[in-house]
């Protein structure tokens, strides 16, 4: 957080006074461990240097406290409109034409997520697959029937969750996405977050659970354990599934899924009924 604010302050020194050069001492940067832009800086390639670095850095070998403290709606002194969204809707009006990164080349549309903006319940995956990417909504086709099944399963209707995903739009290939992608779209996930103030989370997938975890941990380590999620002043129950696709590829998966969701109405219900 430190970090990006005294990014920021820098970059909205550099706005307004015209691009003309700052003289900032570099010594006093050094605890910071930042690299403060020149004229032959190209601030975009910094930009995605220094998130790959947070992306290695950040992200620890394995989880060491389910208690787990996020950031949440980004605070930065470079603000834009889709920040100070009042609701799910004006959010996706405001974020839905996004160019920051170059999967808008290649998306056919934007895949802000659906169900509903007062949700106790959000699901999570990685992003919009070719489906998704069609019809510009998430979990559709095969996976997407599956997730529906899952979901009524344990009394849940995908009308009064909201569905959603890390990147709003569908990587090339259905590879996972970069740390360039993450740095732009998460942001709008957790401004998602803000605005649901959901009281759990599904995260179904392996990418979906070590980004919202921030660990390197392979699935089969995140799965059947509850995690305390704080983004912000939103507090979250949060578990890590298999992905509906990964299920329809090994349906060795479906118990272990089954056991895991159960869990999850289970923890559900005790929450409801302690709140009453």
């Amino acid at each position: 957080m430190k970090r990006k604010l005294i990014e920021d302050s820098i970059n909205y020194l550099k706005y307004v006074q015209g691009g003309k050069g700052i003289n900032i001492p570099k010594e006093s940067l050094t605890e910071y461990d930042l690299e403060v832009p020149d004229e032959n800086t190209d601030v975009e390639e910094l930009k995605i240097k220094i998130a790959i670095h947070n992306h290695e850095t950040e992200y620890k070998e394995k989880v060491e406290n389910e208690s787990i403290v996020r950031e949440g709606a980004p605070m930065t002194l470079l603000r834009e409109d889709w920040m100070d969204a009042k609701s799910i809707s004006e959010l996706d009006s405001m974020i839905n034409k996004c160019i920051k990164c170059n999967l808008c080349e290649t998306r056919k549309n934007f895949v802000f997520g659906t169900g509903s903006p007062n949700a106790d319940v959000m699901v999570i995956g990685e992003a919009p697959g070719a489906d998704e990417d069609a019809k510009g909504e998430p979990f559709v086709g095969r996976a997407g029937k599956l997730l529906t099944d899952i979901l009524k399963a344990i009394d849940f209707s995908r009308e009064e969750v909201f569905i959603c995903n890390i990147l709003k739009c569908r990587p090339p290939e259905n590879r996972n996405p970069n740390p360039e992608e993450i740095l732009k779209c998460e942001p709008y996930l957790l401004k998602q977050i803000e605005l649901i103030k959901p009281k759990f989370i599904l995260c179904v997938g392996t990418f979906a659970g070590q980004t919202m975890l921030r660990v390197k941990e392979t699935l089969g380590r995140m799965r059947g354990k509850i995690y305390n999620l704080t983004f912000g002043d939103v507090k979250v129950k949060a578990m890590v599934t298999y992905h509906p696709a990964a299920l329809l590829r090994n349906p060795n998966w479906k118990k272990p899924t089954w056991e895991d969701v159960q869990l999850f109405r289970k923890e559900y219900d005790k929450e409801k009924s302690n709140t009453r």
